[in-house]
């Protein structure tokens, strides 16, 4: 399973880069039932500002508002500089929330089973369906037209980039088969999102030893891939 990047995103950023996790008879668990401290020795990384940074150009340059809808990973440090905590939602979640936090780099995670097609990366024409949950009802929204956004073949699976996920492809604790993508703009090192997907995999050994995993790189450079499983 290979994610797609269109040109027209590789035009808007050419620094994008990107590790696709693929797991199969993963292993997922329910949360804690209350909020997740992580580890107090989770600093921001030296990379992190600009990293941000160069992800609200990015939101600008498509013509969303990065102060109201930051990257998800921005958007985690600011809840957790606010509240010293994160909500538990479940245990894959929180695993790579924590992966999140001490790389600074937004990381989506997906059922794959509730996948229709391939999962690409494109410009939206502004007529997506997005499904999501608003004031605890379902809500079918659309893409803004430019937008970039993750779909599938059933429509936004998430919403300006990596801002917010569809409740479609939500992981849930009984999900086994997922899929996880790892976002980066420079300045963040490759070698920085590498050893994040790392961590991100051991962790999900730790949860299932049997699993099935496979990684890739996603770069517009003869779009390299390295694989592993």
């Amino acid at each position: 399973m290979m994610p797609d990047v269109n040109d027209e995103v590789w035009a808007l950023r050419p620094d994008f880069a990107a590790l696709s996790v693929v797991v199969r008879n993963g292993r997922n668990a329910p949360g804690t039932g209350g909020d997740v401290t992580f580890d107090r020795a989770i600093h921001r990384p030296e990379w992190a500002e600009g990293h941000f940074e160069a992800w609200r150009e990015a939101y600008r340059a498509f013509g969303a508002r990065p102060q109201r809808t930051p990257c998800s990973a921005e958007a985690l440090w600011r809840r957790m500089a606010r509240d010293g905590a994160i909500a538990s939602v479940n245990a894959v979640v929180d695993l790579y929330n924590e992966v999140s936090l001490r790389y600074a780099v937004p990381v989506g995670g997906e059922d794959l089973s509730a996948y229709a097609g391939t999962p690409r990366l494109v410009r939206a024409a502004g007529n997506e369906p997005f499904h999501t949950i608003r004031d605890g009802v379902p809500t079918v929204e659309t893409a803004d037209p430019g937008e970039v956004i993750w779909c599938d073949d059933g429509g936004v699976t998430c919403r300006r980039w990596n801002w917010r996920q569809t409740s479609r492809t939500r992981l849930e604790p009984e999900t086994t088969e997922m899929w996880f993508i790892l976002e980066r703009l420079a300045p963040l090192p490759m070698e920085a999102l590498l050893e994040a997907g790392a961590t991100l995999v051991a962790g999900l050994r730790h949860l299932a030893p049997g699993a099935e995993i496979a990684t890739a790189v996603l770069k517009r450079s003869a779009r390299d891939t390295g694989c592993s499983t």
